[in-house]
């Protein structure tokens, strides 16, 4: 048995717990490579599948229950801070959000095998309240599922993935080097694809003291709040003047935006992604004078402008998550 083997058999186990593990925390490192191999040397009963299975399924769970107590001590913080760190689109957040209100816990499950999302379901979890012990029974089966369908699928192709694994040991150290510099262009290639998101967003942005001065003017212009509806539970306060609507529904409210007065949207996700994106699609359908308010609310808030609460009517409750009265943390 050459190097390579004698190496993912002495290390195995330890390999991919740290690999499930960093790969749930949100680091932009692939468990499925690394849950195949493992299936191949189970298949060939050279690394134990029970205890691969449980080594694995552990660490998600365990990468997965920091995220949750983090959603729910600091809440929508952290939610911007993971969408920071993602080489995915800031709209992975939201993308999640609509899927956690739309499908509750049961989103969990299935969420890990969709790119984006199964690192942000766990904190919102925790940003809902969700009792502790059922998030850990939908998280531990969305993790089996995760880890057990890649390690299944290496034992059934146990031969094709054996090839491959000797022809890398073969190549000795350049193996190990092929290896990294696949990881390294998976990275960048994630990161060209955020920066060309980011770039078609580029458009002039208004600062919250240009608004606020237009406000004191007299000035109408016409106010979009366009947070999601897990952020407005979280934080149910407008700018003044703002209306909350949602991103998703911008093809039906866009024909009610005055096109003789400026509009301004805003957001709470870094790069007022969201904003930008609602402003893109408005300006594509006409509404030229239309502008991303610079920081979002997070901006105003910082310069102690006033905001006023949302009519509680107005505040999106409906979730499949727990029983009513349970709100988001934050």
């Amino acid at each position: 048995m050459n190097d390579m083997f004698n190496f993912l058999i002495r290390y195995g186990m330890l390999l991919l717990f740290l690999v499930v593990f960093l790969e749930q925390i949100g680091l932009p490192l692939p468990s499925p490579p690394f849950l195949l191999a493992a299936g191949s040397l189970i298949a060939k009963s050279e690394m134990n599948g029970l205890i691969a299975l449980i080594v694995t399924t552990v660490a998600a769970i365990m990468a997965d229950s920091i995220w949750y107590y983090l959603g729910r001590a600091r809440g929508g913080s952290i939610l911007k801070l993971l969408c920071r760190i993602s080489l995915e689109p800031d709209s992975c957040v939201r993308r999640t959000e609509d899927v956690f209100l739309r499908h509750g816990m049961s989103g969990i499950v299935t969420a890990k095998f969709v790119p984006g999302l199964g690192e942000v379901m766990p904190p919102l979890a925790g940003m809902f309240k969700v009792d502790f012990r059922r998030f850990l029974a939908f998280d531990a089966l969305g993790s089996l599922l995760y880890v057990g369908s890649f390690l299944a699928v290496g034992v059934f192709f146990s031969n094709r993935l054996q090839q491959i694994l000797w022809a890398l040991s073969r190549l000795g150290r350049g193996g190990i080097v092929l290896l990294v510099a696949l990881l390294a262009a998976y990275v960048a290639f994630k990161y060209i694809q955020r920066q060309r998101a980011l770039h078609k967003l580029r458009m002039a942005r208004i600062t919250p003291e240009e608004l606020r001065k237009k406000q004191e003017s007299g000035e109408d212009v016409f106010i979009v709040d366009v947070r999601s509806e897990v952020a407005v539970q979280s934080d149910p306060a407008l700018i003044p003047g703002a209306r909350h609507l949602l991103i998703k529904d911008v093809e039906t409210w866009q024909r009610d935006i005055p096109r003789d007065r400026e509009v301004v949207l805003y957001c709470s996700c870094p790069n007022e992604a969201g904003a930008a994106h609602t402003a893109l699609i408005l300006y594509r359908r006409g509404i030229t004078r239309v502008r991303p308010l610079l920081g979002g609310i997070d901006a105003w808030r910082e310069l102690d402008y006033p905001v006023s609460a949302l009519p509680v009517a107005h505040i999106p409750t409906e979730t499949k998550l727990e029983p009513q009265g349970q709100t988001a943390h934050g």
